[in-house]
């Protein structure tokens, strides 16, 4: 990569933090001292209430609703489909990747019954965490098979027991 390229992203990622601070958390600790879960399967089904990704750790499941093209976008990601066209996720992890950028891991909170994610991304040997949807994280952490983590106590609090379906016979 050209020191002018490099040089061009730097002073756009301290411009953006610079007019949006909001975007950038201060690394204070994500977890609130109760330790972090990795979920260790992601799957997108389609519900009565719209598409939801459902997050699974140890034996709990947290459904997340998203819209639909970001549904498609984790979907693709999951089984590395190619869509006709690239959707924002896509183009994120293309340019990122391009310019020697990786998610390294992102960290879903709930607050207020609402959940977020902390995106941490590495770029020139330093890593920022950025405040998003927490479809958005969950996307380009699939994009780059990053771990995605939760709280112990969001998977207290939201993860549901699923019971394992029965085979059915016809």
């Amino acid at each position: 990569m050209s020191a002018v390229i490099r040089s061009s992203v730097c002073s756009l990622l301290l411009l953006l933090t610079a007019l949006f601070p909001w975007l950038l958390l201060a690394d204070s600790g994500e977890s609130g001292g109760q330790g972090l879960v990795t979920v260790g399967d992601v799957r997108v089904r389609l519900s009565d209430h719209g598409p939801v990704v459902l997050l699974s750790a140890e034996d709990k499941t947290i459904p997340i609703f998203v819209d639909h093209t970001v549904a498609a976008s984790i979907q693709s990601a999951l089984t590395a489909g190619k869509l006709p066209r690239p959707l924002t996720h896509d183009l994120m992890h293309t340019i990122l990747e391009t310019l020697g950028g990786r998610v390294v891991k992102t960290v879903i909170t709930l607050k207020s019954g609402t959940y977020y994610g902390n995106l941490t991304v590495a770029f020139q040997g330093q890593e920022k965490i950025f405040d998003s949807r927490s479809s958005d994280s969950i996307a380009l952490a699939i994009h780059f098979k990053a771990p995605i983590l939760v709280d112990r106590t969001v998977l207290d609090a939201a993860g549901r027991t699923v019971p394992e379906s029965k085979p059915q016979t016809l």
